[in-house]
């Protein structure tokens, strides 16, 4: 049998490099697991396209018989959830502090003059954590993710870890969706967005995740 796929799902913004994707392909890769960190700038950030980003997830997960393993952080964590939804082949998840509610946050953030002048102008201007300067993004991937559902209903074994004092995406979203589901766990860490502080905790968690694939 071919082993489970393990990949990794970066954060809105951020890329393949991220701090806490190579801690996690580091961490996995020493007990014997490959992760397949994901470029989710999908075509480009500018472009940002949500389909795009499923797309180039589902690829990822192999053939018809190979079964996966996502993990995902943030706009990342949602798009996991998402693919999960979709497709037979992913079989568990775990989540750092997922962005449900992308566009309604997106909306509070900005305010509602901010939020029509995005849709407006047709650009926003982020810090594109990659890269370390300013980049900005388009008006369609804001209307994209506005009419997506706030989380996706996911059947899977579902791990999330989010910390207490995240004040991007507040916990309270990922509390009330572990509350309807038996099969979601949550961790609450004493942390904020990034989930930095708190790596030990996080990779001592995902031990405890990935040990039936490594036969303990």
């Amino acid at each position: 049998m071919t082993a489970p796929r393990v990949l990794y799902l970066h954060g809105f913004a951020s890329g393949p490099r991220s701090k806490k994707g190579v801690a996690v392909a580091e961490h996995l890769g020493r007990l014997g697991l490959d992760v397949h960190r994901l470029d989710l700038r999908a075509p480009s950030l500018e472009q940002l396209d949500f389909e795009a980003m499923v797309a180039r997830t589902r690829e990822a997960l192999g053939g018809p018989r190979d079964r996966a393993l996502l993990i995902g952080s943030s706009l990342g964590g949602y798009v996991a959830a998402h693919v999960a939804e979709l497709d037979p082949r992913v079989f568990g998840l775990v989540l750092l502090a997922p962005a449900f509610g992308f566009g309604e946050r997106w909306r509070e953030r900005l305010g509602p003059d901010g939020w029509a002048a995005w849709l407006t102008d047709g650009w926003l201007e982020v810090h594109d954590h990659t890269t370390g300067g300013p980049t900005r993004v388009h008006a369609g991937f804001a209307r994209q993710m506005d009419a997506l559902p706030d989380e996706p209903d996911v059947a899977v074994p579902t791990l999330i870890l989010h910390g207490a004092g995240d004040d991007v995406v507040p916990i309270e979203r990922s509390r009330a969706f572990a509350r309807t589901r038996r099969h979601v766990r949550l961790v609450e860490l004493e942390d904020g967005h990034e989930l930095i502080a708190t790596l030990p905790a996080i990779l001592r968690e995902l031990d405890a995740v990935v040990a039936p694939l490594l036969g303990r």
